[in-house]
């Protein structure tokens, strides 16, 4: 790739990283699985930025790539760990901001959305992110009525949890 792509690509990223850090922190549970796929959905996003044709906010972009290569990995890794990857990410210059959160509040909800579905943790990461029904339903590729019905049982199974402790 050019350097002023390359460019582009490591300032609008560094600009959502927190994105990924948030999709990490839903479908991991631990600090090495974390950087593991942080790792994955950065070169997937890499790889995959000449396609963005900017149709959409590259946040909504980003989400897309980094939740499919989450949930396709979170699949993989039920039968075997994270595979090593030829690419590093510190070849393309991205300092890794911190995202840590101690507060025991958090931590408690963090684990209950890591027992949900693969689908109803995205769909609760968005809604924490206040994202609309409208960009949900473009970045899972299903209709905004279904992203709002099926955000209505993700946030009910999310109650139920939380409740039962």
């Amino acid at each position: 790739m050019n350097s002023g792509l390359e460019k582009k690509f490591i300032e609008v990223f560094k600009e959502n990283q927190r994105i990924v850090h948030k999709i990490c922190r839903i479908y991991t549970n631990n600090f090495e699985d974390h950087e593991d796929l942080f790792q994955e959905i950065t070169i997937q996003l890499w790889k995959s930025y000449p396609g963005f044709r900017g149709e959409s906010k590259f946040s909504t972009w980003m989400y897309q790539v980094a939740l499919n290569t989450a949930m396709t990995l979170f699949k993989k890794t039920k039968k075997q760990h994270f595979q090593q990857v030829d690419i590093s990410v510190s070849c393309l210059k991205i300092r890794e901001e911190s995202y840590e959160d101690d507060e025991h509040k958090v931590k408690e909800m963090y684990h209950h959305i890591y027992s949900l579905t693969d689908i109803e943790k995205a769909l609760i990461m968005m809604y924490l992110d206040n994202k609309p029904y409208k960009e949900i339903g473009n970045i899972l590729g299903i209709t905004e009525g279904n992203a709002r019905v099926k955000m209505n049982r993700a946030k009910n199974n999310l109650k139920a949890k939380i409740n039962t402790k």
